[in-house]
This record gives C-alpha cells, sequence and structure tokens, in this order.
C-alpha cells in the first residue's frame, strides 16, 4: 500500500509484531497508546489487529509518520465459525476504505452488538444478574463491546471474583446469533485486498489447544477457503509449537506471520513477544520467514 513505507526501519533486522488490540476492541491502550508503546518497546513492523474492527487502523492512519514511525499494517482478527469449529481469521493489508472491508466490519458490529444484549438477558434469567441502565448505556457506548466489558461489570458487581471467572459464566450461555463462517471472512479480505490469516492455529479460537494432526487438518480445510497464511510466531507458543507451524506454512506454501497478542493491561503479554528470545538470532529468523509475506503487504 502506498502509505506503508520501510525507509525507516532503524535496524537491519527489523522487530515485528503483527498482532495487537486497542480499546476500539478489547485491549486498554487507545491507537495513539499504541503507537507511543510500539516505538518504546523498539518495534520497527506492526499491525493493530481489533477484533471485528478496522477502524482503530484508520486512526493511526491519521497520526503514523511514514518517514520516521515504524511501518504499518492494516490488520483485523474476524470470529468465525461454521460446523467443524470456531476460528480466528487475521486479515492483513487490506484497503480499510473498500467496500468489501466496511461490509464486513458491519456485520460483525452487529452480531457483536446483538451478542452483548442476548448475553446480558441470558445472565439476568440464569443467574438473576441485573445492571443499572447507566452502566449498560456506558457497556454500549464501545466501539465493540463484548465478554470481556460485560467481565468487568459483572467484578463491579460482585457477582463474580474476577474477569477470567466472569468470562467462563457468560461462555456458558446458551447464545444464537448469526455465524459468519471463515469462507465468508475471507473472501470480503481477498476482495479489500488483503491477506487472510489463521490466528494461534494451536489455540483455535484462542480457548483451544489443538493436537498437530487437527491443526494440519484445519489449516489444509481453510486453504481450500481461501486461506493464504498462518501465524507461526506468536506468544504463547513452544519451540516445538512454532517449528511444526513453519514446517506446515512451508509445506502448503502459505505465508508465515508473528504476533504478541498484546491487549494492554487486560492481559500479561507483552509488546514484541511472539514466542522466542530476544535474540539478533531469533528476529533474523523471524525476519527471513516473514520476508515474503511482508513484500506482500508493505
Amino acid at each position: 500500500m502506498d502509505n506503508i513505507t520501510v525507509k525507516n526501519l532503524n535496524r537491519k533486522i527489523p522487530r515485528i509484531d503483527l498482532h495487537m488490540h486497542s480499546n476500539f476492541s478489547d485491549g486498554t491502550d487507545c491507537p495513539a497508546e499504541i503507537l507511543s508503546n510500539v516505538k518504546a518497546a523498539g518495534i520497527d513492523i506492526f499491525s493493530l489487529t481489533d477484533h471485528d474492527e478496522s477502524a482503530g487502523g484508520m486512526e493511526i492512519l491519521k497520526v503514523i509518520n511514514a518517514e520516521t514511525d515504524p511501518a504499518f499494517i492494516t490488520g483485523a482478527e474476524f470470529s468465525c465459525r461454521d460446523e467443524e469449529g470456531r476460528y480466528h481469521i487475521l486479515g492483513y493489508g487490506y484497503d480499510p476504505e473498500s467496500g468489501a472491508m466496511k461490509e464486513l466490519t458491519h456485520t460483525f458490529h452487529e452480531i457483536r452488538i446483538y451478542k452483548v444484549m442476548a448475553r446480558l438477558e441470558g445472565l439476568k434469567a440464569e443467574y438473576g444478574f441485573q445492571f443499572s441502565d447507566e452502566d449498560i448505556k456506558a457497556l454500549m457506548a464501545n466501539r465493540n463491546p463484548g465478554k470481556p466489558h460485560i467481565g468487568n461489570l459483572m467484578v463491579k458487581y460482585g457477582y463474580a471474583p474476577d474477569r477470567t471467572r466472569a468470562i467462563g459464566m457468560i461462555s456458558k450461555l446458551r447464545i444464537k446469533s448469526r455465524r459468519v463462517r471463515p469462507e465468508e471472512a475471507m473472501e470480503y479480505i481477498i476482495k479489500g485486498g488483503g491477506v487472510p490469516v489463521l490466528a494461534h492455529g494451536f489455540y483455535g479460537d484462542g480457548d483451544q489447544l489443538l493436537a498437530e494432526d487437527e491443526l494440519k487438518e484445519r489449516v489444509c480445510r481453510l486453504k481450500e477457503m481461501g486461506l493464504k497464511g498462518l501465524e507461526c510466531f506468536y506468544s504463547g507458543f513452544s519451540h516445538k509449537m512454532i517449528n511444526f507451524s513453519l514446517k506446515l506454512k512451508k509445506e502448503l506454501k502459505l505465508y508465515a506471520t508473528a504476533g504478541s497478542d498484546y491487549h494492554g493491561t487486560n492481559k500479561l503479554v507483552q509488546l514484541g513477544d511472539t514466542g522466542v528470545r530476544s535474540t539478533e538470532e531469533d528476529y533474523k529468523r523471524i525476519y527471513e520467514e516473514l520476508r515474503e509475506f511482508l513484500e506482500r503487504v508493505i
């Protein structure tokens, strides 16, 4: 894209983190703080991948200096589901002004708002939990409210001891809503000029742990639908997971990406943590594995 350059890279081997969230989804940093923290962490190439949302990235594009700031790649993370399971599909390098991406994010926003209201009703029916009109109004004022935001309210009211257990209670509710299938999300990402990538493959939708054969079957099936890449370096991955992911991406001729899944203070994950040690050798390995992908999106 024309608004992204790598002229400003300040070292031979760049530091890369392509998976993070702002307060436009379930992170705590606003987009401007994301940019500031990325620079403070010494990251040279980054992407903001808010859940089901691209507006945070638009905010960064308004303030970023392409000559002096880290190189920025547009991104988003979409929650998808079909008969085989749940998936998080990352979209990178798309045009956020494209009709396809606007339509996709609008669809997800409508689904998210419906699910929040349904979950509030479910908590009332199942547990008798009620919240003030003022707090519900504040909840709905979030750009993309979700389980973490409801969980915070539950802790505030004393309905749960912490947000983790609150989210566990919310997840047990049987909420029916429209599903966006992975092939649908990937189709729109590609139409918007982007690259669809499977996020944190071994962890499924974030709460699973897949075996190697299960991951391979899933990635093979998604590739037939349009998948172009696999997040091979990830903060929660062991070296064994990373090596298998790289082997799989090579076998299936996919792009590799790397990300921390930073959420500010909502998670313990640090910016730039992609599952490897912080050595020049590791950074070089990541850069070499991602080189083809970076050439596609920068």
